[in-house]
C-alpha cells in the first residue's frame, strides 16, 4: 500500500509505465530497478547455464555405445523434449506462478537432472566402460545396460523438465527489463536480443571448447557447477528485477474465443465495430479483415448470454489473433532447426572419422569442439549486426532495426541452403578420400584428412544463426500481446523442438527407405564411411529451397503488429516494421488483465 501511494505522488517519469511491479505488487521506480542494471545479473547468469547445457547437449551421441541412427536420434529426440516443454511452462508462468517464481522452481528441477546425469557419467557401475584407447571406439560391441539407460534417460528428463520453466522464462525477463514507453529504455531494448544472443554463444564457446575437452579427460562436474553457479546469480538479483503481473491462462482465453466465435457462426457481424464487446474507443476497429480474422472477431458479437463461452471481449479476440497469425512463421523455422540439429550430431560423427591432430602433433581436439566455430562466426556475426549493419540499415530504411525482422529471418534461410550444400561437397570429398586410401569399408579407422575441412559448414551456421535465430526470439517475443509474451517466447522454443523431431523422423525415415530400395546398406549406416551422407545433406538442401518459397507466401501475407511508441525516436523516422509509430491512443489493442 505504502508503495502504491508513493507512486501516485511521485512523477510519471520516476515509474514504469508499461505494468511492471515489484515480487509484492507495488510500482517500481526507474532508478531502482530493471534497465541494464537488472539485465546484467540475467544475461551473466545464462552465460553460465548456457556452458552448463551445451557442456552436456555437444557430446551424448558417444556416451552409450549405440550405432548412428540410435544416438543421433536419442539426441535429437532429448533436445526435441527440451524444446517443447516451455510449451507447458509458458502455461504455469501466465496461468498460475508468474516469470520468476517458475524460473526459480524449474531451476532447482534442473539442478536435480543435471547432478543425476553426472552421477549416470561418472559412477563406473552407472555407465558402459570404454571399448579402446581414448575416446569410446565406433567398434564398440559393450551396449549400455538397462540400469544404466534408465539412470541415463531419466537424469536427462528430469533435466527437460526443469528447462521447460527456464527457457520461456529467462529471455523475458530480461525483456521486461526495459520500457517500451521510456525513449533510453526502448533503444537499449532494440539491442537486448542481440546481446542476448551474444551470451548464450559466449557460453557455448566455453562449453565446446575448454569443457569438451575437460569432460573427455576429467568429467562431468563442471557443467553441473556451472548451472549452480547461474541459478546463484540470477538470484544475487532478485531486488533488481521488473516483474510482469500473472494475465490468467493464455490457453484458457484462447480457447475461449475460439469457442466463442464456433457457437456464433450463423451471426452477422454489426456494421460498426463500437457495437462489439468492450470496445470503447469510437476511434478505434472497423476495418477491413481477412475470413478467417472475421470469424473470429465474431466472438465478441453481443448476444444474449454473457458466458464466458459464449462472449469474448474485443480485446481477447485480439491477442487470439495475434497468436494465431504467428503460425505460418513458426512452420517456417522447423527446417532450419532440423538442420541445425546437425551440427551436434551428424557434423560431429562426421569429425570422430578424420585427423583431430593440432599442428602434426600428438594433441587431438574432441569432434564436439568444431561447434565453437560456430560460436565464435555467430559472436562476431551479431557485434558487426549489431555496431555496423543495423545502423547503416536504419539509416537507409528508416527502420531501428536495420531491416524488418522477418527479412532478417529471409537472410538466415539463405545462408542455411548454402551451408547443406557445402556440407554435401564436403562430405562427397571426405568419402573420396576414404576410398582413394582404402578405407571406405573399414570402420573405426581415421580417414588422413583433416578435420579442419568441415569448418565451412560450421562457420556458416554460427553466421545463419546471427540472422535467424536471433530474429526468431525477438519477433516471436515482439509480436506477442502484451499479456502472452511467455507464450510467444516459447514458440521460438517450439521451434527448436519440432525440428529436432523432425531431424529425428527425417533421419529414420530416409535411412529406413534408402536400405530397402536403394541397394546395399543405405544412406546412413553405422560407418559412415560407407554411408552417403553427401545426398543426405543433398537433400536437406532442396529441402531448404522448398521452405524458403513458403516462407516468401508466409511474408506476403504477413502484417506486423503496430508499436507503442509516442516517445521515441531512435535514429529513423519511423518505428514499426512497416516503418510507422503509432501514439498508446493510435493502437487498436488494448492491453488488459483478464
Amino acid at each position: 500500500m505504502a508503495g502504491r501511494m508513493e507512486a501516485a505522488a511521485a512523477g510519471d517519469d520516476d515509474y514504469t509505465q508499461d505494468g511492471t511491479v515489484d515480487l509484492r505488487g507495488n510500482p517500481v521506480l526507474r532508478s531502482k530497478r530493471g534497465d541494464r542494471k537488472a539485465c546484467g545479473f540475467v544475461v551473466v547468469s545464462e552465460v553460465f547455464e548456457r556452458m552448463a547445457y551445451y557442456g552436456i547437449s555437444s557430446n551424448l551421441t558417444t556416451k552409450l555405445h549405440q550405432g548412428t541412427v540410435s544416438s543421433v536420434n536419442n539426441v535429437t529426440n532429448w533436445v526435441g523434449t527440451i524444446w517443447m516443454t516451455p510449451i507447458l511452462g509458458a502455461y504455469i508462468i501466465d496461468a498460475h506462478l508468474g516469470r520468476y517464481r517458475t524460473f526459480m522452481i524449474a531451476s532447482l528441477i534442473y539442478l536435480i537432472g543435471m547432478s543425476l546425469l553426472t552421477l549416470a557419467v561418472s559412477v563406473p557401475s552407472l555407465k558402459p566402460p570404454k571399448c579402446g584407447a581414448g575416446t569410446p571406439d565406433p567398434s564398440c560391441s559393450e551396449e549400455a545396460s538397462s540400469l544404466q539407460l534408465g539412470v541415463f534417460f531419466v537424469a536427462l528428463y528430469i533435466l527437460a523438465v526443469g528447462t521447460g520453466g527456464t527457457k520461456p522464462n529467462i529471455s523475458t525477463i530480461g525483456a521486461d527489463q526495459f520500457d517500451d514507453h521510456h525513449p533510453r529504455e526502448r533503444r537499449h531494448k532494440l539491442s537486448f536480443f542481440n546481446w542476448w544472443m551474444f551470451s548464450i554463444f559466449f557460453g557455448t564457446l566455453f562449453a565446446n571448447t575448454v569443457l569438451v575437452y575437460l569432460q573427455d579427460n576429467v568429467g562431468y562436474a563442471l557443467p553441473t557447477l556451472g548451472l549452480a553457479v547461474s541459478i546463484a546469480i540470477f538470484t544475487a538479483g532478485t531486488p533488481f528485477y521488473r516483474h510482469k503481473p500473472t494475465s490468467g491462462s493464455s490457453f484458457a482465453r484462447m480457447a475461449r474465443v475460439i469457442v466463442a466465435a464456433a457457437r456464433k457462426l450463423a451471426v452477422t457481424l454489426p456494421d460498426d465495430a463500437r457495437e462489439l464487446h468492450e470496445l470503447d474507443d469510437p476511434e478505434q476497429g472497423g476495418g477491413e479483415e481477412d475470413h478467417a480474422a472475421a470469424i473470429l472477431s465474431k466472438a465478441a458479437v453481443k448476444t444474449n448470454t454473457t458466458s464466458r463461452w459464449s462472449l469474448s471481449t474485443v480485446t481477447q479476440v485480439e491477442e487470439t489473433k495475434q497468436i494465431l497469425k504467428m503460425l505460418p512463421v513458426l512452420a517456417v523455422t522447423f527446417v532450419p532447426a532440423a538442420m541445425m540439429a546437425q551440427v551436434n550430431t551428424l557434423f560431429v560423427k562426421q569429425g570422430t572419422t578424420l585427423d583431430r591432430r593440432v599442428g602434426g602433433g600428438s594433441f587431438e581436439i574432441p569432434p564436439a569442439s568444431l561447434q565453437a566455430f560456430v560460436t565464435i562466426s555467430m559472436l562476431v556475426s551479431v557485434v558487426l549486426y549489431d555496431r555496423v549493419f543495423m545502423p547503416l540499415m536504419a539509416r537507409a530504411t528508416g527502420n531501428p532495426r536495420g531491416i524488418t525482422l522477418l527479412q532478417r529471418m529471409g537472410v538466415g534461410l539463405v545462408i542455411h541452403i548454402a551451408i547443406m550444400g557445402i556440407a554435401s561437397a564436403t562430405e562427397r570429398h571426405r568419402l573420396a578420400v576414404a576410398r582413394a586410401h582404402g578405407v571406405a569399408d573399414s570402420k573405426g579407422t581415421t580417414i588422413p584428412l583433416t578435420i579442419f575441412v568441415l569448418l565451412p559448414q560450421f562457420v556458416l551456421m554460427g553466421v545463419a544463426d546471427a540472422f535467424l535465430e536471433v530474429a526468431k526470439i525477438e519477433f516471436f517475443y515482439d509480436q506477442a500481446p502484451e499479456g502472452m509474451k511467455s507464450l510467444g517466447t516459447s514458440y521460438a522454443m517450439t521451434s527448436l523442438g519440432v525440428g529436432n523431431f523432425l531431424s529425428s523422423l527425417l533421419l529414420s525415415t530416409v535411412a529406413h527407405v534408402t536400405r530397402r530400395h536403394g541397394g546395399g546398406g543405405g544412406w546412413i549406416q553405422n560407418n559412415l564411411n560407407a554411408s552417403r551422407l553427401d545426398h543426405y545433406y543433398a537433400f536437406f538442401a532442396v529441402l531448404n529451397c522448398v521452405n524458403l518459397v513458403f516462407f516468401f507466401l508466409v511474408c506476403r501475407l504477413y502484417v506486423y503488429n503496430a508499436e507503442v511508441s509516442g516517445v521515441v525516436d531512435v535514429g529513423g523516422s519511423g518505428g514499426g516494421e512497416g516503418g510507422e509509430v503509432l501514439r498508446p491512443k493510435e493502437v487498436a489493442m488494448v492491453d488488459t488483465n483478464l
